[in-house]
């Protein structure tokens, strides 16, 4: 899963601002992006999890790269759970409201 650098974006910017529009104008698709993003990350996973067997077997030409993979794809596993973390506090906390 790889993060892209974000260019300043003025405080209080929405996403419709930003788009020029609607959200949906601008086709953005947050459960399409999600999707895409836990992809990435199980593909991440694979990878790391065939580097790991190649290593084990003697076919890993390189142990640093095989190390890095496997720390690279931690660290995205670990932004992912604090993600999903976030976003059940606010989901909890929007059911807390009272209307």
């Amino acid at each position: 899963m790889s993060i892209s650098p974000v260019d300043f974006i003025a405080p209080g910017t929405g996403i419709a601002q930003l788009a020029g529009g609607s959200p949906a104008a601008a086709g953005i698709d947050f459960g399409a992006w999600l999707k895409t993003q836990v992809a990435e990350l199980n593909t991440s996973i694979a990878n790391s999890d065939i580097q790991a067997l190649d290593l084990a077997s003697g076919q890993a030409s390189n142990l640093h790269q095989v190390m890095i993979g496997m720390e690279e794809t931690k660290l995205a596993f670990q932004l992912a759970v604090q993600v999903r973390n976030r976003v059940l506090e606010a989901y909890q906390e929007v059911l807390r409201m009272q209307v």
